[in-house]
This record gives C-alpha cells, structure tokens and sequence, in this order.
C-alpha cells in the first residue's frame, strides 16, 4: 500500500511538471492577420521587407530581380521559409534559388528543402523550401550557427535564357518556425540579438557634441527576445530529480521489511 502511494504521487509530480514543457513545445509562429502581409519586395539588404512568422508576403517583378524579405528568429527556433513562384504562361526552361542569410548576413545552409529548383518550359508555378538549422542562443566566433535576430530572404532566378529576361513574375512567400525547446538549449546567450544597426555604436565628433547611432529594425517575435537561460530543460531535470527522490523512498520501503525476523535472539543472549 506504501509503495502503491509513493508511485502515484511520482506519476502525479511527473505530469504536472511535464505540462508546462508540453505546452512549449507547440509552433511558436501563430498564423497572423493576412490583411497587414506585405505587398511587395526589396532589392536589397537594405531595403528588405519585414515580414512576421505566419504571414504570407507577395510581389510581383521581373525574372532577373532580386527580391528580399526579413524575418525575425529567436533561440530554440526552426525556421521553415516556403516560396512559389508563378510562372509566365510562356517560358523556357528556368531555375530559382531561395538563399536565407542571418544578421551578419552570412548564408545559412539549408537542413533539408529543395531550395534551388529547374523549372520546365510547361511549368505555370515552382514551389521551394528551406528548412534551416535550429537558432542558439549563443555560438563560438569561428562558427556558422544560426544566432537569434533578424534574418534575410532572397529569390531569383540564376539560370534562364536571355529571351526569358524581364518576363513579369508573381511571388509568395511564408515563414514558419517550429519551437525546438530545452533539448536545443545551450550554456549561454548574446548580448543582443543580430539585428540591423545593433553593431553600430554612437559616435561623437570633436567639433560636435552631438551624437548618431543606426536605426535599429523594429521586428521582433511576437513574445519579444527570449532571456536565453530559460528553456523546459529546467523542467525535465527537476522532474528527474524528483523521481530520483522517490525512486530512493520506494525502494528503502521494499527493503526496509517489518522489523527484526523472529529466529534472530534479541541482545545479550
């Protein structure tokens, strides 16, 4: 009966702290009001176009541009960035890449996706898909982690015949990310996250007491920048901990017996 209550109270400890984790681990990127999605595209770093995990962004231009958006990724995430292009009635044969670069606008390799794509001549649409690496909250300086800020997407076409040049072309665009959690947590977190003008410091000039400093962009993920120590991890090991605990109780209790056997003679005898 003993053992029977101290294992109840292990599966109750467990489920209650195990609620909390299950419920992080849910996509972090909600679908988001189509009405405020972009209308069009940047054509460069620069002027890329933000747009929020959910949303769905189009535009129209010419095959031969490059079109840019921006996106904002935060730590434990894994980004999914799906476009499709609609073809000209009347093409040759083309190929499209989506290239996504983080805040230092490094180019991110894709974890699995189709992310370049040749087009037949009877093709009215190309879809492609890049996957990426899952976000850390913190990276050593020779690697090419992705870290938490803004990152860049890219689309163009890299390989198609001169008549094909200029050809009017529609684009859609959706990021979605997929929430990891404490299984991709890491011992450490940035400063701040990469996002454009964070490396920029004020600077005074000697004949002038005023001061500059970048525009920082204002996207964000909805929740805001996550602290980067906290992740369900904390959760499991607590967990762990506890049925250590009752795991060492139950098992004192199966050992422990009645008291002293009846043949064994009491002290002194």
């Amino acid at each position: 009966m003993r053992i029977t209550r101290v294992l109840s109270t292990a599966l109750l400890l467990a489920g209650l702290a195990a609620t909390p984790a299950m419920a992080d681990s849910s996509p972090s990127a909600s679908p988001s009001d189509d009405s405020s999605a972009p209308t069009q595209a940047g054509t460069s770093f620069r002027t890329a176009t933000e747009l929020d995990q959910g949303q769905t962004g189009t535009a129209s231009g010419s095959t031969g541009d490059y079109l840019y958006w921006s996106f904002a990724a935060d730590a434990d995430q894994r980004p999914t960035v799906k476009a499709t292009v609609k073809l000209p009635d009347t093409h040759a044969g083309e190929t499209w890449q989506l290239d996504v670069y983080d805040g230092l606008r490094r180019r991110q390799a894709c974890q699995y996706g189709a992310s370049t794509r040749t087009a037949a001549q009877d093709a009215t649409s190309l879809d492609l898909t890049c996957t990426l690496r899952t976000v850390r909250a913190w990276s050593e300086t020779w690697a090419n982690d992705p870290l938490p800020g803004t990152y860049y997407v890219r689309l163009t076409v890299v390989d198609l015949q001169s008549s094909d040049l200029g050809l009017p072309v529609s684009t859609e665009v959706r990021v979605d990310s997929k929430d990891i959690g404490g299984s991709a947590a890491v011992d450490g977190s940035l400063a701040q996250p990469l996002t454009p003008g964070i490396a920029a410091k004020s600077a005074s000039d000697e004949d002038s007491s005023s001061s500059t400093s970048a525009a920082l962009s204002s996207i964000e993920p909805d929740g805001g920048w996550s602290s980067g120590w906290w992740s369900d991890r904390w959760v499991w090991t607590g967990v762990g901990g506890v049925l250590a605990a009752l795991a060492g109780i139950g098992g004192y209790a199966l050992t422990r017996g009645s008291g002293r056997p009846r043949r064994v003679p009491p002290p002194g005898m």
